[in-house]
């Protein structure tokens, strides 16, 4: 009988819980929090000085000097912050579980959405440095690559909340010395797996497009003859060719790992020899050097802001690469490639103000608008717009100064790093770790299990080596 009344007490307690928070919702300005007195870098319509940002269930509402809130609005005073758009990371290895699938030189079927780890601590780390969305690319050891993820960082949540639900989907190519396997040594006997050289990087890509417009050819044949009224065999499915086939068709992507001219100019050419274009050029160390041709092709670039030398076809680099594309038209944007430098994403911005002499607003869209356009998700984040996801990040200062850090850092209107909570919580954590010492040290000590050591029983050569039968 007790244990069905504690049953019932339980589901009572909970009832009345669920009823006071959509109690709580139906208030106005319960789902409201209003940002006030900050300085607003937009990336899309200049600086607000001393305005406002309005967020109504996880979109920005209003933005500007004078904006209003209902009266159960949560108020963040924000004076002498700055606020951004959350940071954007177009190439980013995070959060996985795998990157390469390098046995074979196009992997199409793999995708990274399956080894996504929502417990890498670098999620947390790079939500602390203001990243809120990134794009978790496979490597570049094949010259086509498996299928990419978009996820937001929302530290604590289970993969599916992370997912971007309505991202587009893009796929990983790669060139020169990484799917070529310059700098791999395979093990003595192994066969060197094809291509070996710049030239079979380039065939290997066209032979995949022809097998996935082949393909295609097949299933159009095969429902062409059903809608004839015929009951034809289906051709068999091949989840390589299947994706090769919908980058054909345009509904996937194409994000190229590439770093000399030469090369970034064949994959623009050998896809408009297929009726498609290349969306994002990654790395592109060597844009500035084709930049005309790369804006007529119309693709994008997301490039490492001041990275060279590192290896044979990185000598070319130079800083002023962003500036010499941007001026020429083409959307750039800056990506990590690396946890640590994603932590510090806004500081690798700035660097392109010094090189190059873009503005202020230039500069920081290389790591949120630019970056979104990329990723056809500009409609959602990227700037500080009316209608898009409240994906912000306040400041302590100037986004471009050294001195400055991240204090919060929100994804859709929700806190998921906060600079005073976090402090607070490592006082914590030393008062426990202080006190389970201390706990330990007191409690009678116990003693712990052994194991037996094991009987070895003697055999000729353990007992004499020289003993003969």
């Amino acid at each position: 009988m007790r244990r069905w009344q504690a049953i019932f007490l339980s589901i009572l307690v909970g009832a009345m819980g669920a009823a006071a928070q959509a109690q709580q919702a139906q208030q106005p300005g319960s789902n409201e929090i209003l940002i006030r007195n900050a300085t607003i870098l937009t990336a899309s319509h200049g600086t607000i000085e001393n305005g406002s940002i309005l967020i109504r269930n996880g979109k920005i509402a209003a933005v500007g000097k004078d904006v209003k809130a209902s009266a159960n609005a949560k108020v963040i005073d924000a004076t002498g912050m700055y606020v951004t758009p959350g940071f954007v990371d177009s190439h980013s290895h995070s959060a996985l579980d795998g990157t390469n699938e390098g046995s074979l030189s196009v992997t199409a079927m793999v995708r990274m959405r399956d080894v996504v780890n929502n417990t890498d601590i670098n999620i947390y780390r790079q939500l602390a440095g203001g990243m809120t969305t990134i794009h978790q690319l496979h490597g570049s050891a094949n010259s086509i690559g498996g299928q990419n993820s978009i996820i937001k960082l929302k530290w604590g949540r289970t993969v599916e909340e992370m997912w971007v639900a309505d991202a587009p989907r893009t796929i990983k190519f790669a060139l020169g010395e990484n799917p070529k396997r310059a700098n791999f040594n395979a093990s003595q006997g192994t066969p060197r797996r094809f291509p070996a050289t710049r030239m079979g990087v380039e065939e290997t890509i066209r032979e995949a497009f022809t097998q996935g417009r082949e393909y295609s050819k097949k299933w159009e044949d095969y429902q062409a003859a059903k809608a004839r009224g015929e009951n034809p065999l289906p051709p068999r499915r091949d989840l390589k060719l299947e994706a090769m086939a919908d980058v054909l068709k345009g509904k996937i992507d194409i994000h190229s790992h590439c770093y000399r001219a030469d090369e970034i100019v064949m994959l623009m050419r050998l896809c408009e020899e297929f009726g498609i274009k290349v969306r994002t050029l990654q790395h592109v160390l060597e844009g500035y050097k084709v930049a005309p041709e790369i804006a007529k092709h119309g693709a994008s670039a997301s490039i490492l802001p001041d990275w060279w030398a590192y290896k044979m076809e990185a000598y070319d680099a130079v800083p002023f690469n962003a500036a010499i594309m941007t001026h020429r038209g083409i959307v750039v944007s800056i990506h990590s490639d690396s946890n640590e430098h994603a932590r510090r994403f806004y500081q690798e911005a700035g660097k392109m103000m010094k090189y190059g002499d873009l503005t202020e607003e230039q500069a920081l869209r290389l790591v949120t608008l630019n970056p979104a356009i990329q990723m056809r998700l500009d409609h959602r984040i990227g700037s500080i717009d009316v209608g898009k996801d409240a994906d912000l990040v306040l400041l302590n200062g100037h986004p471009f100064s050294i001195y400055s850090r991240p204090e919060v850092t929100m994804i859709e209107g929700e806190i998921y790093f906060d600079r005073k909570e976090e402090l607070k919580r490592r006082d914590l954590l030393v008062k426990e770790k202080k006190d389970l010492i201390e706990r330990e040290r007191r409690s009678p000590q116990q003693v712990q299990p052994t194991q037996a050591a094991p009987t070895i029983i003697p055999t000729i050569a353990e007992d004499d080596p020289d003993r003969h039968p």
